[in-house]
Parts: C-alpha cells; structure tokens; sequence
C-alpha cells in the first residue's frame, strides 16, 4: 500500500477549473488522434535533468516517466513505482517498489538499476533539480524492482519532490554519454538535450527547437491507451498569434491564453475557455551583498540598504497591475509563495496600499539625494505578461527616484543570468511543487553552497537560516518543522528578499468537443484529454 505524507495544504481542497463551452466551430478540429498544441514558450532542452523549467518540464513528462506524479486535485499517484513507504526497521531509507513490465522505447527493460542511476544523475552540479535530492546520500537496487534511497537523516516529505524527478534507462545514457547533466548555463550540449529514451505515452518524432516538436502514441506503454495519438507542440510566443491561430483551426488548445483575450474567447462560438489558479507566483528580486551593481551609475549597492528595499515596497502597486496589466487574470500578493503550499499565512499575503512621497524619503535617506540608475532583466515570453508587469513596475520604481532601464529578453537567455549571477535586479516566477516552503527555500533562499541556492540570483546569505532551511529535510515532528517554517519566512520577510507581485491565474483555450482540465502546476498531460 503506497504512503502518502498528509501536508496541511493537501488537505485543502483547491480550486476547480471552470469551463465555459461555446458553439462548434465551422471547422471540426483535426482527427480525434491528434493533437495541436500551442504555447508561449519552447522546453529549453530534452535533457530531463537539466533545467527545473515549466515548459521544459511539461513537455518532458510525455516522454520520461516520474516515481509518482500529481493529479490535478494535488495528490500523489502512483507512476513508475506501485507503493512507496519509509522502511520500517529504518526511518532514513526510503523503500520503492517499481512498476513492472515496463519498457523504454528504445525496448530495453525498465529495472531498479535505472532508478539508482538516475538518483546519482539528478545529484549532479549541473542537475537544475539537485536541490530537491539534498538529503539523499544514495541508492541501492535490492533487486530487479525495489529500490532503497538512503537519507542524510529521517525524511518524511521526500516523495513530495519526486513529481518532476524523472527516470532515465542507464544503458542508453551510457551508450551515449550522457552520464551528467546538461550545463545549460554554461552552454553546454549533449546527445540528450535533442535525442530522448523515456518509458512515457509518447515517443519523440521530429524537433525543431522553438518551432515544431512531433510527438507519437508508445504503442507498448504499460498504461490504458489514450485517445491522443499524435501530438504537434508548437511555440508561438506572439499572443494575438496564438489566438489567430486557435480561431482559424491551425492548433486545437492554447496552454498560455492572453488575458487580455479572455472575455473575447469566452463569447466566441467554438471555444472552450477552462480557467483555475495555478501553483506559481510572479516577484523581483535584486543583489543584496555585492558591494557594487555592476549596472548601477552609483559607487555601491542600493540594494543592500533595508531603506532603498522598504522604498521599493512602498512604490509597487499590485492592484494596478492587477486591473490593467492582467485584465483581473491574477492574485495580488506580498507573500512570495502561492496559497497552495504548506507555510502560507494570510498576514504574508497582505499588503498595502502604495506610498510614492514615503518611498521618495527613504530613497534620500539612503543617502540618494538624486536618486539612482540601474538595469532591470526580463522575460518576454515566459509568463503571463511578463514584460508589461516589469513596464509597470519601471513606471512605479520612477516615482520614488529610481530610474531602471529596463532589458528585455526571451526566457533562453534570461534564466543563465540568475544562474550566473549577471543580473542586478530581475524578474522570476516560481511554483512549488512539492506544495512545501522548503522547495522555495532550498532554491531561492539558501546561500548558492553545494545543491543549494541554484536561483538565489539576490545573493541573500544567512548562515544561521541555512542551516534552519537543511534542518527541515530530515524533521519528523510536523508541528515543530511548521514552526520552523513560519520562523524563516519571518525573517525572509522581513529582510525583504523579494518584492512579490501576484499569484498567477491560468486559462487554456481549446477547440469546443476537446476537453483539458486546468493543472495547477500547469502541467496539463495530452494523454489526459478527451474528444467529444
């Protein structure tokens, strides 16, 4: 019988989706196999242990398989491992018993030894997920289908952050040379970011990065047979494209609906509008500890001074943004977490009211009489409005003497600036889904040490937080380790290490007989949908 931890938040239940069913469209969409599926953005590559990226990994999950994965509902089912459960002669070693008769698609044989491998892979400096695997010591096959992790300690929540941990065969990755991860930041290539072997419903075709990716039906999949038997991925980051597209019958869903065309689709006859909250919230960030901004017109850091970040508070308006940049489509907040994940708290969430001649004063406290210059980094096509929230803010930030330049790029080149640390102040969205705070410590708030710290583009630096923030791995007392949570984030708040904006809203547009629920990691699986 499989374990399922009970966490605070998956006891509540979340929101539903709404659909909102039109007339048919003149055209019928294409033959009930195949699926055109349109989005914002491309994955950034096919190496499954490279990038911890939403696209990248949404469209991963359709050719390599995870241990366990997470229903729309956010429970966890069983995937390639039939039960898990902590040993019980041992509470540091986690026991999984694998799912059998399961092939890649390459034909070679699904084992334990393909677990222990990808354990020790996802480890890896490069790994853009090792954080999530920073209390695991090892692995061992005790035979063809179980496998035992070893923890640093007693780890309860671990399954938790095994939804986006995906399985790789060990024979084809040593037949390839692809034993360690992709360094995207880097730049680094391997026969993995563009050649894949996974055990999932879909074999890779054809790709074209940033234009076409073909997918098809793995007729010896182990599960049911879906009704989607070929799938067409395609990037389209113009919006009014993307839309074009749905209406003229080019694709048949829309992941990424403008929110600007929401009401327009939701009257047009043919269209199905399906809409709910997703696991994921939008902030900036800024370099806390260098002694100069490398982009700054100033001789230090801004940055560093609590007056310049209170400042910077008092200046973001949320409910603007809200109202015109998003049309509605979002959830202002200053709790930099959605309210999904185990640790939110109302008071976090709140916030008030913008104080432009405040945050004037504080600014000139700083010791900035004429205020100050320096470059903000954005992406343009990553989340909803990415690029006007950062126009918005840039507006706002000039009210109280900041005069921000703002750089705007595609997603490709904007992420290996927060990994490399070449970026003064940016833009970052973030979900959590292990549903847990200590996915968003680990990554985001933990010094950058060893499998810590891998988007803490801020530099923040505590010591005496990170060793709280690796204390919560290996807790078992569930009210003590809540405590603790609410201890760090008090401190994270109050050294205002990031400047939240909103929870993000989610809408996907399809082609009306075509059903897709709303994925509150926005993560919708093809295999999933149904025709009418």
């Amino acid at each position: 019988m499989s374990m399922t931890i009970n966490m605070k938040t998956l006891r509540q239940s979340l929101m539903a989706g709404v659909a909102v069913a039109a007339m048919t469209l003149a055209a019928a969409p294409s033959e009930a196999e195949t699926l055109r599926w349109a989005r914002v953005a491309d994955a950034l590559t096919l190496d499954p242990h490279s990038q911890n990226e939403g696209p990248t990994s949404t469209l991963l999950h359709h050719i390599y398989e995870t241990l366990v994965s997470r229903a729309t509902d956010g429970t966890l089912q069983p995937r390639l491992a039939t039960e898990w459960s902590i040993h019980p002669d041992d509470e540091t070693i986690w026991v999984f018993k694998l799912r059998e008769g399961v092939t890649f698609h390459n034909g070679n044989e699904f084992t334990a030894e393909d677990v222990v491998f990808s354990v020790e892979r996802v480890r890896q400096e490069s790994s853009g997920f090792k954080a999530l695997h920073s209390a695991v010591t090892g692995a061992e096959a005790i035979d063809d289908y179980t496998v035992h992790i070893q923890m640093a300690g007693p780890s309860p929540l671990y399954v938790q952050n095994l939804t986006n941990f995906f399985i790789m065969d060990s024979d084809w990755a040593a037949e390839n040379d692809v034993a360690m991860p992709q360094n995207f930041a880097a730049g680094e290539e391997n026969y993995a970011v563009r050649n894949t072997n996974g055990t999932g419903p879909y074999t890779l075709v054809s790709r074209d990065p940033e234009v076409r990716t073909v997918l098809q039906l793995n007729e010896n999949h182990w599960a049911e047979a879906p009704q989607v038997t070929e799938i067409i991925y395609t990037p389209i980051a113009e919006a009014a494209t993307r839309v074009a597209a749905l209406l003229s019958g080019e694709v048949d869903l829309v992941q990424d609906v403008p929110v600007q065309d929401i009401a327009r689709l939701e009257q047009t006859d043919g269209v199905t509008v399906t809409t709910g909250p997703e696991n994921r919230n939008i902030f900036f960030a800024y370099d806390m500890t260098s002694e100069r901004l490398a982009s700054a017109n100033v001789d230090d850091n801004p940055f560093a001074k609590p007056e310049v970040r209170e400042a910077m508070a008092l200046a973001i308006d949320r409910d603007a943004i809200r109202q015109v940049v998003m049309r509605g489509q979002s959830q202002p907040s200053a709790a930099p977490l959605p309210p999904f994940v185990n640790g939110w708290t109302e008071e976090m969430d709140s916030y008030s009211a913008p104080d432009y001649e405040r945050g004037a004063q504080l600014i000139r406290d700083a010791g900035y009489d004429n205020g100050f210059s320096v470059d903000m980094h954005c992406p343009n096509d990553r989340y909803l409005n990415d690029e006007a929230i950062c126009q918005a803010l840039v507006g706002m930030l000039g009210r109280i003497g900041m005069n921000v330049n703002l750089v705007s790029q595609t997603r490709s080149l904007h992420f290996p600036l927060i990994e490399n640390w070449e970026t003064d102040f940016y833009l970052l969205g973030w979900g959590v889904p292990t549903f847990d705070s200590a996915y968003v410590f680990d990554f985001l708030v933990h010094s950058r040490e060893g499998a810590y710290g891998a988007y803490n583009g801020s530099r923040y630096n505590n010591t005496e937080l990170d060793a709280k923030i690796e204390a919560l791995a290996t807790m078992t007392d569930l009210e003590a380790r809540d405590a603790l949570i609410a201890e760090i984030w008090a401190e994270v708040m109050e050294d205002r290490v990031f400047l939240n904006v909103h929870n993000q809203l989610l809408a996907y547009a399809s082609r009306s007989g075509i059903n897709v629920e709303v994925h509150p990691e926005n993560q919708p699986h093809m295999a999933n949908v149904t025709f009418d």
